[in-house]
Order: C-alpha cells, then structure tokens, then sequence
C-alpha cells in the first residue's frame, strides 16, 4: 500500500528554522538590552560616586579657603620683606661705601699743601673739589686717590689759577669713579656692607 504524506515538510522545516531564528535574535536582543543596563547602571554608580566625591572636595576646598588665602597674603608679606630687605641690604652697602671713599680720599690729602672744599658722591660718579699751592700736588693727590681699591678712572676735570691772600694757589676740580674692589663686593654682599669699614 502506497500512503502520501500531504504535510508540507519544506514549509515545516522553514518555520522552524524562523521560529529558531527569531528566537536567537530575540535572545540577543534581550541580552544586549541586559547589557546596555547593566552599563547604565555602572556608569549611573559611577556619576553619584563622582558627584559624592565634587562634594566632598568642594566641602574640603570651602575648609581651606581661610588658609589658602592666609597663605597668599604670608606670600605677600614674604615678598615685600625680601623687597625690604634688598633695600636696606643696598642702602648699608652703598652707605659704606661712601664712608669707606671718605675715609680714603681723608687719607690722601696732604693736609699742609691742599685743602678740599667739596667732595660730591652721586651713585658711582665722584667730584672732588679744592685748593693746591701747586700743580705738582694736584698730581700727587690724583696718584695717590689711583692707587685706593675703592677709587678708579680719576681724571682732572679743571684746574685754574686762584689768588688767595695775595697768593697764587691752583683751584682744581677731580671726578673720579667709587666702586667696590673684587674682593670686597662678596663680602659685602653678604653682610649688608657691614664689614667695610673694618
């Protein structure tokens, strides 16, 4: 006996295969729907922990402002007292100088031959004037202000015939340069030129 199977065998198979198809695609789309939530959810976690941690440094910055501002006006303060202290610092230095240049040009003058009526200090620049019976002491003082550690390039800026007391006696004006000697500038620098005049 001959039986004829009238089922659509190919429709079948079809069908199942797009029932298995859809249900494979059914259960990747859920799993990427599980995935995509779960990554929504860390990077929620991840906002509040970051928005919980903006707080507390906010919190902690809000703290420290009273001494972060303490600390720019200390700033402040420590920079005008270096500024200060230079000051003072060249103030000596230059002081002692000066003190120093008079002391070396007090020394240099034959007191029985001339006499100095001026002497005029303005930065580095020195002007020494006076009175001399000669021109060869003139020369003299030249050489011996040349020969200070503090006294450079010295140079007669004008020299006349003065009469005093009916007697002929020559008025001379030196401008010279003040400068601290090598061996001295680091030493002063230092001490605020305090040990010059030692």
């Amino acid at each position: 006996m001959l039986r004829i199977n009238l089922l659509p065998v190919r429709q079948l198979k079809k069908r199942a295969r797009a029932q298995k198809e859809l249900l494979g695609m059914g259960f990747l789309f859920l799993a990427t729907l599980a995935l995509l939530f779960l990554v929504a959810m860390w990077l929620l976690h991840s906002i509040s922990s970051l928005e919980s941690d903006k707080d507390s440094l906010t919190a902690e910055r809000t703290a420290l402002e009273p001494q972060i501002a303490r600390l720019k006006a200390l700033k402040t303060e420590m920079k005008e007292l270096e500024r200060k202290t230079d000051i003072i610092k060249k103030l000596r230095s230059e002081a002692s100088l000066t003190v120093r240049v008079m002391n070396e040009v007090a020394n240099r003058v034959d007191s029985q031959r001339m006499w100095l009526t001026s002497l005029q200090q303005s930065n580095t620049g020195l002007t020494l004037t006076g009175i001399a019976l000669d021109n060869q002491t003139v020369a003299q003082f030249m050489d011996a202000l040349s020969d200070s550690d503090f006294i450079v390039d010295v140079s007669l800026a004008n020299s006349s015939l003065q009469v005093i007391s009916g007697r002929n006696l020559k008025s001379f004006v030196i401008n010279c340069i003040v400068t601290y000697p090598e061996k001295y500038k680091k030493k002063s620098m230092q001490t605020g030129g305090s040990d010059v005049l030692q």
